[in-house]
């Protein structure tokens, strides 16, 4: 039998602290060799794309997981549907047997917000109070609450194109996490005064700049995960210690594909890749002085580590509903 998740399942399952942990984990295991390289589909269609992320995640028990997700950024706004869309099918790795078949949407959101969190433990600096998150949208909130999780966060500012929702995004924000949440009008001004800047986006266009950026910041660049996005400017990265999720998947769809291509840097110029750092193979934040940049295109090892932890909540408490898929 395979189980069948819904979104309201997935989410009442997984919770941001338990999906920190399990993302920390699976990028322990490919930092030390112990999980192959997950893999990455991309197809473009007019208004977005969709992909398809795959990955081994050895254990007690063995999984592998493949997620297809649509990306269509105007959805919210032209239909009233989610920007992401898709589902995640988990697979015992030594058998081959579907185990789930469950909603991506939750998955998504919080395994995204939780490599951010696993990166700022080993890339910020650990006194870091104060963070910009650029994008009010869905991502955006849990990016703030990821960091939250895991710095002593006393302030942070909200920038998006849209000011109203950098607004209602501030109000929110700050009676839910008790800090000072801002809607910034001047994202210049505001990068400068942040010790952890986020950047989740859809943009296409970039628009931060290394020159805003002071001695000691942490970037997360989460919304380029796809060769047409960025939000970066390439000397961002040519002026500060860059860690990628995968180097080949950041180098073809990420911030780091960017930079590449205008000469800005080359795939030597990367320190690491983030399961190294976490598995101690390569250092992290070195001094208080440097700027780190997270290269975050969003793993399939990431999906696996909070599918499989989805899973097996979910058969403890007899969630979901079975079904025969080979009958």
């Amino acid at each position: 039998m395979t189980l069948l998740l819904k979104g309201s399942e997935v989410r009442a399952l997984l919770g941001l602290d338990e999906c920190i942990a399990a993302v920390e984990s699976a990028f322990r295991l490919y930092g030390e060799g112990a999980a192959p390289a997950p893999g990455v589909l991309g197809a473009h269609v007019p208004g977005g794309g969709f992909h398809i992320k795959t990955a081994l995640l050895p254990g007690s028990r063995s999984y592998f997981a493949a997620k297809v997700n649509g990306n269509f950024s105007a959805n919210p706004q032209r239909f009233g549907l989610p920007a992401i869309q898709g589902v995640i099918v988990l697979a015992d790795a030594e058998q081959g047997r579907p185990l789930a078949v469950m909603d991506s949407i939750e998955i998504t959101v919080l395994r995204t917000g939780a490599a951010t969190a696993v990166a700022a433990r080993h890339l910020a600096r650990p006194a870091s109070r104060v963070a910009i998150v650029c994008g009010c949208g869905l991502q955006g909130r849990v990016q703030l609450r990821a960091l939250a999780r895991v710095l002593p966060l006393a302030r942070a500012f909200a920038w998006d194109l849209h000011p109203d929702r950098a607004k209602a995004y501030a109000a929110e924000m700050s009676a839910e996490l008790g800090i000072d949440v801002t809607a910034a009008a001047d994202l210049g001004a505001a990068v400068s005064q942040s010790d952890v800047c986020v950047t989740c986006t859809p943009s296409r266009v970039p628009f931060l700049e290394a020159g805003i950026l002071r001695p000691g910041t942490f970037v997360a660049a989460v919304g380029a995960d796809s060769p047409d996005k960025q939000e970066l400017h390439p000397g961002v990265l040519a002026s500060a210690k860059v860690v990628v999720d995968v180097l080949d998947q950041c180098a073809a769809i990420g911030e780091l594909h960017h930079a590449l291509e205008s000469g800005s840097m080359t795939r030597a110029g990367v320190h690491a890749e983030l399961g190294q750092v976490v598995a101690g193979r390569k250092s992290g934040r070195t001094s208080d002085a440097e700027i780190a940049v997270f290269d975050s295109t969003g793993t399939a090892l990431q999906d696996a580590a909070a599918a499989a932890l989805v899973y097996e909540k979910a058969t403890r408490a007899g969630a979901g509903t079975e079904i025969a898929l080979e009958a």
